[in-house]
């Protein structure tokens, strides 16, 4: 199978996703964390990165462990280097906590300036029961061997998009005729997903993974940055080793703004993943 050929090097707990993602309490509450510049695309922190790292911060702050529900806005466009993120702890119950976390940086003239602030649910994954009634199906995406990942392209600008040297992405050709000159007009983009050092998917790098796609609107006919203005995740269930097939859709782009509904799908066919994503677009 052409997906044997994504071999676990890194393990969960000890890869540079986790290693990036770390944060340091300062005191209750308060995080310190260097944000990677290994995760920008053009110059700013890739907004998935950002989700999983206020993500490690609740998971702290909180009596539980795994993210169920976890909704952010997009405030200020984040840049690498120190940031500190405060949480709060609004409720904490025998099967749900629920908290809030801003994460801050200070601009040129050394003001505070908050970046992203999230709301969040959190549980045990392991507790949930295992039945399951669903009419979702994964996507069908061809071998990894039959798709196409950033390599395979032109070389990029230096220093454009350094993520995509620490992800696995393998793109559905279907989804692919932005990169011809001959966007489909469909907003849709598939993709098998990983970490480049092999390390299996865990709840936090599912919230890496439904933001690391090239946007839909590419395929639209649109170029250009298309900014996160809203985010909400669903963690469904922890995934199993293995690649994850992401699909992402967009269905309206209206007044500037579209929505992306993607689906993250793992190697036992488990819906593990949901978000939906508002975005601005810039038109011509």
């Amino acid at each position: 199978m052409p997906e044997a050929a994504f071999v676990t090097r890194a393990t969960i707990g000890d890869s540079e996703f986790d290693r990036d993602t770390a944060v340091t309490r300062r005191a209750p509450g308060v995080y310190d964390i260097d944000l990677s510049a290994g995760w920008t695309i053009i110059s700013a922190v890739n907004g998935g990165y950002l989700l999983a790292v206020l993500g490690r911060a609740l998971a702290d702050a909180l009596p539980h462990a795994d993210p169920f529900t976890i909704s952010a806005h997009y405030l200020t466009a984040s840049q690498p280097g120190p940031a500190v993120i405060r949480t709060d702890v609004a409720r904490t119950g025998r099967t749900l906590s629920t908290g809030q976390a801003s994460l801050f940086q200070y601009d040129e003239e050394g003001k505070e300036v908050e970046r992203i602030r999230v709301l969040a649910s959190y549980g045990d994954l392991g507790s949930l029961p295992d039945d399951v009634r669903t009419t979702a199906q994964p996507p069908v995406i061809p071998p990894m061997d039959q798709c196409f990942g950033p390599e395979d392209g032109p070389a990029p600008v230096d220093g454009s998009s350094a993520i995509t040297d620490r992800l696995m992405l393998k793109l559905d050709p279907s989804t692919l005729g932005w990169a011809l000159g001959a966007p489909s007009g469909k907003g849709e983009m598939r993709s098998w997903f990983g970490l480049a050092d092999g390390r299996d998917a865990d709840p936090f790098s599912l919230l890496l993974a439904v933001d690391a796609l090239p946007p839909t609107a590419f395929e639209i006919g649109i170029k250009g940055w298309v900014p996160t203005v809203e985010l909400t995740v669903h963690i469904r269930c922890r995934p199993a080793p293995g690649p994850l097939r992401v699909s992402i859709t967009t269905r309206n782009l209206a007044g500037g703004f579209l929505e992306e509904d993607a689906e993250v799908w793992d190697s036992a066919d488990r819906l593990v993943a949901q978000s939906r994503q508002l975005a601005r677009v810039r038109l011509p």
